[in-house]
């Protein structure tokens, strides 16, 4: 008897050890069976997927509501801006000339405040903008033009517009606020060439930065740059918990945007990138571009490259020009090299297609009856703009005409000289952006 009891114990944890197991070992067999679901069940199967967009995500399901910005495109119609139109659009604004030939070029911007936008699929942001927009409008003029810019504050606390580069010092637009409602117009020379960024520079200025008052300037050197397909790409971020980090990293204002949207570039075909970094509460960001190398010139105040590399490293406020080619069609992806940022939304992707130029895709200028000094290109199925030439025959293709660009059509212009139907209209009135804010009349201000 005394024997049977010391038996006991030990025999009950074997029974024991090899009941769990055999249960476990059933759970596990099933669940690698999909018809083995611990979900409940109904007549539609409503689990949705988490991930699988961006290479090296899982996939996950779930039953419950998603906001997943890696799966879901950020295209809301009240986003903070449209990522795509944004890349390639440059505001010249409304030309004219002094007496003795001096190019002016006018702009308007408008600050606000108030609005709350979509700056991630789900995620609303009370947003401070330049004309409507994060970033706001890059405006782009010839080094030596005279730059007149019409600043309007529709926003409930001060605000200004610092830019970088040389001008005097009551135009810096650091010690003079303006006020909710006010206004003042910053007038200098662009000098020198290169690409810039501008601000609001009220305190606290992180707060002003943060929320998205900035954009970027460009100045072309006189002796233009070599023909290239331009974008400017901004890296910026979003805190919308207030504490000082960012939730969200993106390029041009949407996290993960250009990977659910690859941006179309031609092989063997220059590509020009002015790349500023407006990141705030991060130290440093960079640029890292995959299976290619890129020329790189600092500031933009150079036509000499300064290294060829695949990453850049900038602090805030840096930026740069990057040049390069791809030899080879297919994806390529570009993001922060900096892990954290780029799983958080700063990574995106070129699609790189075939040059269709050696098919026969040129469009000849001079059956236009127009005079093409710049050797302007134009290439056809893109939408941009058509030349009017029954109207404009012999006017030269430069923005110094205004009226020479009358409608979108079926050409695109692809040359630094022209770029938006904004810069090229009589009225400066209708300049504000290339986004046509609207502020100014719902506010009830005018120029």
């Amino acid at each position: 008897m005394q024997n049977f009891r010391r038996l006991v114990l030990p025999l009950f944890s074997i029974v024991l050890v090899v009941t769990v197991a055999l249960i476990m070992s059933t759970y596990l067999l099933n669940s690698l069976n999909p018809s083995f679901d611990t979900h409940a069940q109904n007549s539609t199967d409503n689990r949705k997927m988490i991930g699988s967009h961006t290479p090296g995500y899982p996939v996950f399901r779930s039953t419950g509501d998603i906001l997943d910005p890696i799966s879901i495109p950020g295209n809301s119609k009240n986003a903070v801006v449209d990522p795509n139109q944004y890349l390639r659009e440059f505001n010249y604004g409304h030309v004219s000339k002094y007496p003795n030939g001096t190019t002016l070029r006018e702009y308007t911007l408008v600050a606000s405040d108030s609005e709350i936008k979509e700056v991630s699929p789900g995620v609303f942001y009370n947003v401070w903008t330049y004309n409507g927009t994060i970033p706001g409008p890059t405006i782009r003029a010839t080094e030596g033009d005279k730059m007149k810019i019409n600043f309007i504050n529709n926003g409930s606390k001060p605000h200004s517009i610092h830019t970088h580069g040389i001008h005097p010092a009551e135009m810096d637009g650091v010690f003079d606020m303006i006020g909710p409602k006010g206004r003042f117009t910053y007038e200098f020379t662009a000098e020198p060439y290169g690409v810039y960024p501008y601000h609001c520079h009220m305190t606290p200025l992180e707060e002003h930065i943060t929320h998205g008052l900035y954009g970027v300037m460009i100045i072309d050197p006189k002796t233009p740059r070599p023909q290239a397909d331009e974008m400017v790409m901004v890296m910026n971020g979003y805190d919308t918990d207030f504490d000082t980090e960012n939730n969200f990293y993106t390029v041009n204002g949407i996290p993960y945007f250009y990977m659910h949207d690859p941006i179309e570039i031609k092989k063997n075909e220059l590509t020009r990138i002015y790349l500023v970094n407006m990141l705030e509460f991060d130290p440093i960001n960079n640029f890292h571009l995959h299976a290619n190398m890129f020329n790189y010139y600092p500031s933009g105040t150079s036509q000499t490259p300064v290294e060829l590399n695949d990453i850049v490293t900038m602090s805030q406020g840096e930026r740069g020009i990057l040049e390069f080619k791809y030899k080879y069609p297919g994806n390529y992806m570009f993001h922060a090299h900096k892990t954290e940022f780029a799983e958080k939304g700063w990574m995106g992707m070129f699609n790189v297609v075939e040059n269709s130029q050696d098919d026969k895709n040129e469009v000849d200028l001079s059956s236009k009856n127009v005079e093409n000094p710049k050797n302007v290109s134009v290439s056809k199925n893109q939408s941009y703009f058509v030349v009017d030439s029954s109207q404009n025959a012999g006017k030269n293709i430069n923005s110094e005409n205004n009226n020479m660009v009358y409608n979108y059509s079926s050409y695109k212009v692809s040359n630094n000289s022209l770029h938006n139907s904004q810069q090229h209209t009589n009225n400066p009135n209708d300049v504000i952006s290339s986004y046509q804010y609207n502020a100014i009349s719902s506010q009830g201000a005018t120029r």
